[in-house]
């Protein structure tokens, strides 16, 4: 009995972009699905979990950040953005709903596969054995996946960012590129988007003040130990 295979939701209004990437995916082994509007992909979504989904930041009716957060009330599901516009504040905004990543267009097909197999496979990867990290009296608990502030209070993270905090903890004390970063939590090589990133180490640094997270100009970030 062959395996299943896994499933990718498009979710754009742009039938000649769904046209090309269906044929990509299919070609590599996807199950293609198209919804044409947030709220066709938010129904689809509740009667038949996908793989992962590609949501267009740009919809007709509910646009990609209000689908993304409807989604993130009942799913976990990998989303990867797709954005025609260079504004940080819609990247942002995209990320703090719950998105795992974002692609500018215009994108090569090969670029979008890699990314979608990276998300995958991180959120396929088996949980390690919990561990906590202290750092500047903050607790980051991998098993809970929570961090907690010397005061007690719980800081909410979104899965991403928790990947990235865990990830610099783990190397706390060494500058990492953006390339090792990438690596490291989205699990691609560099496809031109290292500004994933910094878009991410910025909602972190406002979220979690009191830990140190230090730029090292011309290389990356660093975690003060």
């Amino acid at each position: 009995m062959s395996a299943t295979p896994r499933s990718v939701l498009l979710v754009e209004d742009d039938d000649a972009i769904a046209d090309m990437l269906r044929t990509f995916f299919e070609r590599d082994g996807y199950r293609f699905l198209h919804a044409l509007t947030g709220e066709e992909a938010v129904e689809r979504l509740r009667i038949r979990p996908v793989s992962a989904i590609l949501l267009d930041l740009n919809l007709p009716g509910i646009d990609g950040v209000e689908t993304c957060r409807r989604i993130r009330e009942f799913a976990k599901t990998p989303v990867i953005m797709l954005t025609a516009r260079d504004s940080e504040v819609d990247k942002v905004l995209g990320l703090e709903m719950g998105a795992d990543d974002y692609v500018t267009k215009p994108f090569s097909p090969r670029e979008l596969l890699a990314r979608v197999k990276a998300v995958l496979r991180r959120s396929e990867e088996p949980p390690a054995k919990p561990r906590i990290i202290e750092i500047a009296g903050y607790e980051i608990d991998s098993g809970k996946r929570s961090v907690s502030a010397p005061s007690g209070a719980v800081v909410d993270p979104t899965a991403k960012e928790f990947d990235l905090l865990w990830f610099l903890a783990e190397n706390a004390g060494l500058a990492m590129s953006r390339n090792q970063i990438l690596q490291g939590v989205w699990g691609y090589e560099y496809f031109g988007e290292t500004r994933t990133v910094d878009v991410h180490i910025r909602q972190l640094r406002k979220k979690i003040e009191g830990i140190p997270i230090e730029t090292v100009w011309g290389v990356g970030y660093r975690l003060g130990a």
